[in-house]
Order: structure tokens, then sequence, then C-alpha cells
């Protein structure tokens, strides 16, 4: 049975909702994980701000069984878009200083709602860099040692942690710029799609074209299009072409990173995540000679336990 640190001592239920899906977790009092419960009912689609009647109706039988239980939330449910805004935290940033902007409420039938508030760079440019959900992600994978995460997704994250304090963060919209491309654009979309057993040779000669590439050829946008003339010059199948884009967009965005200073050649890096995304960073990290600090599971789970603990 998974297991999570678990501060507060007592049964929780862990709520990531996020844009497209809304996760709930239930933990005991020992850190057991004892269910989990994933839908589609992210907050883009709940009509009317019908939040709470969707939350009691996944987490129903739950309630039925253990009762009032705690429950704490995180993710955009606390986003303009949202069951409540919460301000952004600023970094440098604690756990506590995290549990202080929490904004609670009691639920029908009794149980504690703690809203979970994110995370913002106030110092990055054009403009302040912002977080939800990713914050106790890191809370999650533990501050006691200085070391710089990597947060794949839709929007990868960069943040550093030292002083037991995450420090700043930078975003990356890899994620987002590949489905525009694999899904919406002439250079990239193909009848024929990856599948899960992918060649990572070609993931990695993407990557590696990426991190190689100099003077006019290192052009991010020039790249791109070196997905299609690969196709048309017979060195890429067209089943290869998403996998190809995958290693140009994650390639970019390790090199944009070093030249950022998040990491140089030869560091230990974390990369945090549960899904075959993490992975596949991974095995880009290993392409420009990084070594990775292996971590556990559930770090949404663990931090958010972390932060509700800090609560006075």
């Amino acid at each position: 049975m998974d297991i999570v640190p678990n501060p507060l001592g007592k049964k929780t239920i862990v709520v990531d909702w996020g844009t497209t899906s809304l996760r709930c977790t239930l933990v005991d009092s020992d850190g057991c994980l004892l269910g989990n419960l994933e839908t589609q009912a992210g907050i883009q689609f709940i009509k009317d701000k019908r939040f709470q009647a969707t939350l009691m109706g996944v987490i129903a039988p739950w309630l039925e069984k253990h009762g009032n239980v705690p429950v704490v939330a995180l993710g955009m449910i606390t986003s303009k878009d949202g069951w409540v805004e919460l301000p952004y935290v600023p970094c440098p940033a604690t756990p506590a200083d995290l549990a202080k902007a929490i904004h609670s409420t009691t639920l029908p039938n009794g149980s504690e709602l703690h809203f979970l508030p994110g995370l913002t760079d106030t110092l990055r440019a054009p403009f302040p860099d912002v977080m939800r959900g990713e914050e106790t992600q890191i809370v999650g994978f533990g501050l006691n040692d200085p070391i710089t995460l990597v947060l794949p997704g839709t929007h990868s994250k960069w943040a550093r942690i030292a002083e037991e304090q995450v420090t700043g963060f930078q975003t990356f919209v890899t994620g987002e710029i590949f489905a525009l491309f694999s899904q919406h654009s002439f250079i990239a979309k193909t009848e024929a799609k990856d599948t899960d057993s992918e060649d990572w040779e070609v993931v990695a000669s993407g990557a590696r074209a990426a991190r190689d590439s100099d003077a006019a050829d290192a052009a991010f946008l020039s790249q791109l299009f070196s997905v299609r003339t690969g196709m048309l010059a017979g060195q890429l199948e067209p089943a290869q072409m998403q996998s190809y884009l995958s290693g140009i967009v994650i390639g970019n965005e390790f090199r944009q990173a070093m030249a950022a200073g998040w990491f140089t050649k030869g560091d230990r890096i974390g990369i945090v995540g549960n899904d075959k995304l993490k992975d596949r960073y991974g095995q880009v990290a290993e392409l420009f000679d990084l070594k990775i600090k292996a971590d556990g599971e559930h770090e949404a789970v663990a931090g958010a336990l972390k932060i509700l603990a800090q609560k006075n």
C-alpha cells in the first residue's frame, strides 16, 4: 500500500482540482492511501460555479463511510475562474508562508475545507510568474537540500530550493506548444499517431538537435519547421514526427533553462511527476549531462498535508 507523510495525524481528503480534471485522494491518519478518484470535472467544465455540489457528489461515498473528514484543495480551484480566488504568495516562500494564506470554510456535512494558495515570482520579467498546484509538489519533494527542480507539464516549471524555501521559479510553455503543433499545425499534425511504445531514439534525435545546433540553426522557430522538413526529406516517418517534435521542444526547454542559469553540466536536479513525461524529461536531462535525484510518488498529496499542518 502506498504511504505518504501525514503530519496531520487524521484522515484527510486531498483535492487536486485543475482546469481539465478533478483528482481526489483519501489518506488515513498514518499516511496510507485509502483511495483515489479522478473525473473530468475540471473547473472549465463546471457550469454556474457549482463547485460545492460537484465536490460533494464526487467524495460522497468517502464522507458517508468516514464522516466529516477535513478536505484540502489545491490547484486552479483557487484561480479567478475557480471556487474562491486566493492571492499568490511571493517567493521566497516556506510551507508556513503558504499556510498563512490558506482560506478555510465548512462543507454542508460539517467537514472543514481548506483552500491552498499558489506562488508568484515577482522578479520575473516582463511580468511576475505564477503557479497553482505545483507548489505542493515542490513541498512534497522536500526542501531540506538546495536543488533545482523540474516539474514537467503543460506549463513546465523550473524551481529552485535553497534555505528550506522556494526561492524562485520560471515557466516554460513546452507542453502547450507541443499540443498546439501536434494537434493543430500543418507542420507536425499527421494521421499517423505516436504509440505508447515510442522509439526513444527519435525523441533523442530531436533533443540532440536542440542541444547541439548553433548559429542560425539554433533558432527555435526554425527548428520547429524541421519536423516537417525531416519528413519531406525522408528522414522521419510520419509516425515519428510527433516524437521528434517532443524532443525538439523539451530539448529547447533544457537549452534555454541552462542559458537562464537553472543548471550547468554535471549538476544534479530533481524531476517531479508520476507519468511517462517525467521519464522522458529524465532521459533528456541525461543528454545534457545531468544527474537525477530520485524522488518518491504522490508529492502533491504529501505537500498539501505538510502545508496544512503548518496552519495555526
